[in-house]
């Protein structure tokens, strides 16, 4: 066993009608759930904030997708989403989660966001992943889910650095693309040894 599909974070709130929807975001849902099956391992990530998260711009009282600098450097203040427990933090209703080997929660921590499946917004503090994929021995990824160009993006460059064989399929993913954000993500990817395809 050493191929594990990432889905990232294909939770209400980053589909349409969510609190942070992402155009098209359902429309790989299905797509998604048919090559489960091809893969050794599922790891499925769920963005998981308590109320009144350091990156939501309600608790700054600031405009939405302004950013502002934290101690670990900038933060995209986005609008109140995934909030533990909710509807909007449940994965989307056609995902087949029951697929999953293991569920891994991020951005729990009220002070620090956390975008990557590896790493909180510091690069430092782990999620655990690393251990567990170490300990199945697993050595190759390919990421899908939402969205490419931030969580999709920051764990696949975490897992390169860390010296896995990762792959984007960018199909099975779709994009905030935010000020430009999108390429700047694709090319960051490449950059840092991804195949994107």
């Amino acid at each position: 066993m050493s191929h594990a599909l990432l889905v990232i974070d294909v939770q209400n709130d980053f589909c349409p009608g969510g609190a942070l929807a992402v155009a098209g975001g359902s429309d790989i849902v299905s797509p998604i759930n048919a090559v489960m099956a091809d893969f050794d391992a599922v790891i499925l990530t769920q963005d998981w904030h308590p109320a009144g998260h350091s990156s939501f711009a309600t608790t700054h009282s600031a405009d939405p997708m302004s950013v502002i600098d934290m101690p670990y450097g900038p933060q995209v203040l986005w609008p109140d989403h995934c909030i533990q427990g909710t509807e909007g933090a449940a994965f989307h209703k056609d995902l087949n989660v029951d697929a999953a080997d293991m569920i891994i929660r991020k951005g729990y921590n009220p002070a620090i966001d956390s975008y990557s499946a590896f790493f909180e917004n510091d690069h430092t503090t782990p999620t655990g992943l690393t251990g567990y994929l170490n300990t199945r021995g697993i050595d190759t990824l390919t990421l899908v889910g939402l969205a490419t160009d931030f969580c999709v993006n920051y764990s696949a460059v975490d897992a390169a650095k860390l010296g896995f064989r990762v792959t984007v399929r960018t199909d099975l993913c779709r994009a905030i693309d935010f000020d430009g954000s999108l390429v700047a993500a694709v090319d960051g990817m490449k950059t840092a040894g991804v195949y994107v395809v």
